[in-house]
């Protein structure tokens, strides 16, 4: 525990050294743009705003500026972190709560340098390292769009941040090692297909922020991106996309990812936990040409693995496992998933043969099997079929061997799940 400690109060150190040269870097003229003084009126045209609702929705602004039945995009809604609650601002255009007073000038200064418009550095929950990306003609219509939605007085609540992470000149530090500025430049030896896939992919839509790791500092890297890793605060593994071992894309045709992403449901397996919200707040409302772009983008990032995938490690399991699992799974599991795990795709998913199935983190398959889920209720499938809780049926011994048998049957190539492991999942089932 004292080393761990020690370790972050070097971090700590490490940022606030970093933060002390670019606080003085940024005291050199041109650093960072003056807010505007004077608002100033935008003429936007019915077919903007259009325009810009449909952005919003490509950006997913509704999923954290919106508190669970409360008014769109009046912000209050917790935002759990490791280092604390952040709390999402209103962004309805009310003038003293919101962003009435604020021009477009000062929303694209928010989402080009994540810079608010009084000069308070924004904490990367807000994903401005993905926004920079996005063009100030679409910056424009966004704000077009949020101008024009009915405004709520609702005062902002301040965050609830443990020291030293609530000291925001910290952040200066967390910029200069993890933000990179910069709108999205199309690749010319790509398609226009590709680019503009990219765009919304690396922009508007903050995949990596999901599909990247995240280090104790709240950044990730880079060079690691969409390699996968834990959401912080929600007990979800992004997988990553990089890797066909986990949810490469790379044999997966245009057409089921598409499906994927805009339906939540394919051939080739169904979204639930963070990434059912995402299709259903945002991808399921883009058109077809833009969810295509992102799939062809998608199916083209270059695959990291340099060895096989490995073999079944049933072998590895203890038979007394192996047949508990069995059991759980004939009992529970094969009338909608099959006797040889075939599924009944896409309404009940295949297990066999399942990348999710198998990934290096099996907390996904222990999450469904406690909580189970559904996929969201999409415009091309308003009727989704439902994964129900087992939490109250199973104990951890029994849902340890049936993720297990799973796992491992059918020659899948995942390995054996701990008691543990089941455990520590459980107990973040809300009472």
């Amino acid at each position: 525990m004292t080393r761990r400690i020690g370790l972050i109060g070097l971090a700590v150190l490490v940022i606030a050294i970093v933060a002390g040269i670019a606080v003085f870097m940024l005291g050199m003229p041109g650093a960072l743009p003056v807010p505007s003084q004077k608002p100033a009126a935008m003429n936007a045209t019915t077919q903007i705003i259009t325009r810009g609702e449909y952005l919003a929705r490509a950006g997913d602004c509704v999923a954290c500026h919106t508190e669970p039945g409360a008014k769109v995009f009046a912000g209050g809604r917790a935002m759990p972190t490791p280092f604390g609650n952040l709390y999402v601002p209103n962004i309805t255009p009310d003038e003293e709560t919101g962003i009435g007073a604020w021009t477009a000038e000062d929303f694209y200064r928010m989402m080009h340098t994540g810079v608010s418009r009084d000069g308070t550095l924004l904490y990367p929950a807000m994903p401005f390292a993905s926004y920079t990306k996005v063009t100030r003609e679409d910056s424009d219509a966004i704000y077009a769009y949020l101008m024009s939605v009915t405004p709520v007085k609702l005062k902002n609540r301040p965050h609830e941040l443990r020291f030293p992470y609530n000291q925001r000149e910290l952040l200066v530090g967390w910029r200069t090692l993890y933000f990179k500025q910069g709108e999205f430049k199309p690749d010319p030896a790509q398609t226009v297909q590709w680019n503009r896939g990219a765009y919304l992919v690396e922009g508007l839509g903050h995949c990596a922020m999901c599909h990247t790791a995240v280090n104790a500092l709240g950044g990730s890297s880079e060079a690691k991106a969409f390699e996968g890793g834990m959401i912080p605060n929600q007990n979800w593994y992004a997988p990553s996309l990089t890797s066909n071992r986990e949810a490469g894309l790379g044999n997966w045709s245009i057409q089921e990812i598409k499906d994927l992403l805009q339906t939540g449901v394919s051939h080739r397996g169904t979204v639930y936990g963070p990434m059912a919200e995402v299709t259903y707040n945002s991808l399921q409302y883009l058109n077809d040409a833009d969810v295509e772009a992102m799939a062809v983008y998608l199916k083209a990032l270059p695959q990291k693995d340099s060895e096989p995938a490995p073999t079944s490690q049933a072998r590895l399991v203890a038979p007394k496992v192996m047949e508990t699992g069995r059991r759980v799974y004939e009992k529970q599991c094969q009338m909608c998933h099959g006797e040889e795990g075939k599924g009944h795709p896409p309404s009940y998913p295949p297990l066999a043969g399942n990348q999710s199935i198998t990934m290096s983190s099996p907390v996904n398959s222990i999450r469904m099997v406690l909580n189970g889920g559904y996929s969201p209720g999409t415009m091309k499938n308003p009727r989704p079929h439902g994964m129900p809780p087992f939490s109250h049926i199973l104990n951890d011994e029994e849902v340890a061997a049936v993720v297990t048998y799973i796992r491992v049957a059918w020659e899948n190539s995942g390995t054996p799940v701990a008691t543990q492991q089941v455990n520590d999942l459980r107990k973040l089932l809300p009472e």
